[in-house]
């Protein structure tokens, strides 16, 4: 038996109406828990864990592969890659440079990460420019070009670009090009979705754009006209990290006692930065339905990122919205607590991530990862990773989300089926090495070709 796509007029069979609108709630709530301790959170960052070697992924994409992976790299040897964004820590793009960085090394292609400086107007702006080319609605006055200009001007005078191969991440530094040596390659990794962007910010951003060698994309359907070539790179995960590795029993447990999890429940978790685009309020909205029908507990775990100050005042309205329900864990975890993310995904029933905008969706990527049930706005990315009925569940709106809670949960079979195919998907396709790879390749066409 298959479920419905959601629970929203359009998307339902008139039978499949006629039987949701006559589901009965549980007739009598069960007795809800005390109010939970407050959780224990790690405040001292653990001793960094040694970064894998390649020979380390053997066991799971096979010996052939990280023969095949040496073999690109061996006309690269020497080579140097200098890679730029706008943090260190929070969120997917410095989760994979900080994984991606040391096996690039390892292989003798030279990598260096830096990250550029800013003050709060320069983030400010660049979160605005940032919602913006994911559609939302913004008017570019001159005081922000003149900030944006200003910052990435300041930026290309405090850093070095002597590498044979320059790497800028996303729409924060793209005009640091502007400081190329034309004996350089340039390339611009853009992890949003601009399939829809704000005519201004795009018209004053693709000048800059069109001046490096090519563009990456995350997906087929973000890209934009360009004069330059395009590629399409998936971002990836490693499953080798702290936050993606195979965790014992005694350790999952552990996590759990300490921020108050009640395991004897089914769990349901968003695991994202607090952030709009990501709405854990409409998150909590559906599970606020979904329990009426089917006991549960909802967990919200995130944190902010250097380069977002709009973190804080997204918390407060989760905190807000929750209306001191003890069955709605907050967890505001600092960028240290990879393990306890790891723990907490693997400790729970479903995973959500009901994005209303989106770049890629690595949480996503983690949560099929580790064999979990998935539910994700069908937005951004995501709809590479899930496919809808096979990899995982696609909603649309709030009603939707709810509806498929409470399907996964009072259908586990289909759910762990969902799972397993999620992890298979994701072992194909969205890995470290498959993406160290991609980057071989496309260092090696770029050396083949005349620089600008």
């Amino acid at each position: 038996m298959e479920p419905v796509e959601s629970n929203t007029v359009g998307e339902m069979t008139p039978q499949e109406v006629a039987q949701a609108s006559v589901s009965t709630p549980v007739s009598t709530p069960p007795a809800r828990p005390e109010r939970r301790k407050k959780p224990r959170i790690r405040e001292i960052p653990p001793e960094p864990v040694p970064s894998p070697h390649l020979d380390d992924y053997k066991d799971i994409v096979g010996a052939a592969y990280i023969d095949e992976i040496r073999f690109l790299a061996e006309a690269l040897k020497g080579k140097t890659v200098k890679m730029v964004n706008s943090t260190a820590v929070g969120g997917g793009v410095a989760e994979m440079l900080n994984q991606m960085v040391p096996l690039l090394n390892e292989v003798e292609v030279k990598t260096h990460w830096d990250v550029i400086t800013g003050g709060n107007d320069f983030f400010e702006v660049t979160k605005a420019f940032h919602n913006a080319l994911q559609g939302s609605d913004y008017h570019l006055t001159q005081q922000a070009r003149d900030i944006f200009l200003m910052h990435n001007h300041l930026n290309s005078q405090r850093i070095q670009f002597n590498e044979d191969f320059i790497v800028i991440h996303d729409p924060q530094p793209p005009a640091l090009v502007q400081s190329r040596d034309e004996s350089r390659r340039w390339v611009w990794r853009c992890h949003i979705d601009l399939s829809n962007p704000n005519r201004e910010v795009w018209e004053f951003l693709a000048p800059f754009i069109e001046r490096y060698d090519a563009a990456i994309f995350s997906s087929q359907s973000f890209t934009r006209q360009l004069a330059i070539p395009q590629y399409l790179f998936y971002p990836c995960i490693d499953p080798l990290s702290e936050k993606n590795k195979e965790l014992e029993a005694g350790s999952i447990q552990k996590v759990c006692d300490e921020f108050g999890i009640d395991r004897s429940r089914p769990i349901v978790t968003q695991v994202s930065r607090f952030d709009r685009a990501k709405d854990p309020v409409g998150v909590i909205q559906a599970f606020k339905q979904a329990r009426k029908y089917v006991d549960c507990q909802l967990v919200l775990a995130g944190g902010g990122a250097t380069d977002d100050p709009e973190g804080a005042a997204v918390l407060k309205e989760v905190r807000d919205a929750t209306d001191d329900d003890p069955d709605i864990i907050i967890l505001d975890l600092p960028p240290w607590c990879a393990l306890e993310i790891n723990a907490l995904q693997r400790a729970s029933t479903l995973i959500v991530q009901k994005s209303i905008r989106e770049g890629f969706g690595l949480t996503v990527t983690e949560a099929l990862w580790k064999a979990k049930p998935t539910i994700a706005g069908a937005v951004g990315g995501i709809p590479n990773q899930i496919i809808h009925k096979l990899t995982g569940m696609l909603v649309h709106s709030v009603d939707g989300c709810a509806y498929q809670m409470r399907y996964l949960l009072t259908h586990p079979d289909f759910a762990q089926q969902l799972g397993h195919n999620g992890r298979e998907h994701v072992k194909e396709n969205f890995l470290m090495t498959t993406n160290v790879r991609r980057w071989l390749l496309l260092f090696r066409i770029l050396l083949s070709s005349q620089p600008k």
